[in-house]
């Protein structure tokens, strides 16, 4: 059963401070707004099994990750990284933490600084910090996606850094899924200027061999490199003993693959039943994607000890 994201939760953090999420303003004059200078996470937090309060999946990652990208563009984010955990910790209190929520954390350039010449430019432009949540549970087909393989390449490394998550980056991926949506299908699977794999629009790709054999993309294949996907290749080793391949998959492999599946935040782990209107394997998720889609289930609600470590409490104040 899919379920989609409610109305927004009362606060939000902006500009330093805790304030009503429907009282945010920004000016029209937002360097973000016109030239796609922001960057940012998407985080879950998932209710616990046997707990009051829910916790959130590889929240330190996902935060380090921000730094990296904010760096990218010469953000400034107002603290380190144990500061943004509390921001996080905090705000999801206020809102009621209770169930599925999804966090965003936005950081994006707000205005020229005095003396900065008008322009396209990433220094002497000021920053900006915003956090918001949404209570959200699964929002993908539990039956599977439908992907097109879109004549839209992926945007080079070379270009624009894959390894950051840069919001005007996401028009790219915006342009796939329309394209995908206009054939019948969800979602959009990304070749790279040499014609291999890369990503869906907001998710990583695995394909499963007829063998038994995983691969996915490697870090070099302008991939973001997601930390739901470190996840499932850590996942698949410790718990099924497959060791997945990080290599170049040639487009001519997903007519073949028994089967293919997507990990993100976003879409958790979920499996691709078409191709271009052609049914991978058995068109039904299979025995692979079945078995790591219930074991990160457990992970993520936290049934599974050994992986305590991926998640952080949201505890009572």
């Amino acid at each position: 059963m899919t379920t989609t994201a409610v109305a927004a939760p009362p606060y939000a953090y902006h500009n330093g401070a805790f304030v009503e999420a429907g009282a945010v303003r920004l000016p029209l004059s937002t360097q973000a707004l016109h030239y796609g200078t922001g960057v940012f996470e998407g985080i879950r937090a998932y209710a616990q099994e046997g707990a009051s309060g829910p916790a959130v999946f590889r929240l330190r990652e996902h935060l380090e990750r921000l730094e990296r990208s904010a760096a990218t563009l010469r953000l400034q984010l107002p603290c380190d990284v144990d500061g943004l955990t509390e921001i996080v910790l905090d705000l999801l209190r206020r809102n009621g933490s209770g169930g599925d929520t999804y966090i965003r954390p936005l950081a994006y350039k707000l205005a020229l600084e005095p003396g900065t010449p008008f322009g396209v430019k990433l220094s002497g432009v000021s920053g900006q910090f915003t956090v918001t949540t949404v209570k959200m549970g699964s929002y993908v087909p539990s039956e599977g996606l439908r992907c097109k393989v879109s004549t839209v390449r992926r945007v080079p490394s070379v270009s624009i850094p894959s390894a950051a998550k840069v919001t005007g980056t996401y028009v790219n991926n915006a342009l796939a899924v329309e394209e995908a949506h206009a054939d019948g299908c969800d979602d959009a699977l990304m070749l790279g200027l040499d014609g291999n794999l890369t990503e869906a629009s907001t998710s990583n790709v695995f394909v499963v061999g007829r063998d038994g054999s995983v691969a996915t993309p490697p870090v070099t294949a302008d991939i973001l490199p997601g930390i739901t996907r470190a996840s499932a290749i850590e996942l698949l080793a410790r718990e099924f003993g497959i060791t997945v391949e990080e290599r170049p998959v040639a487009v001519e492999e997903l007519a073949q693959a028994q089967e293919v599946f997507t990990t993100g935040t976003g879409v958790e782990i979920c499996a691709v039943t078409s191709i271009d209107h052609r049914e991978v394997g058995t068109g039904r998720a299979g025995a692979v994607t079945s078995r790591l889609r219930d074991v990160y289930d457990e992970v993520v609600r936290g049934r599974r000890p050994a992986y305590a470590s991926w998640l952080t409490p949201v505890r009572s104040a």
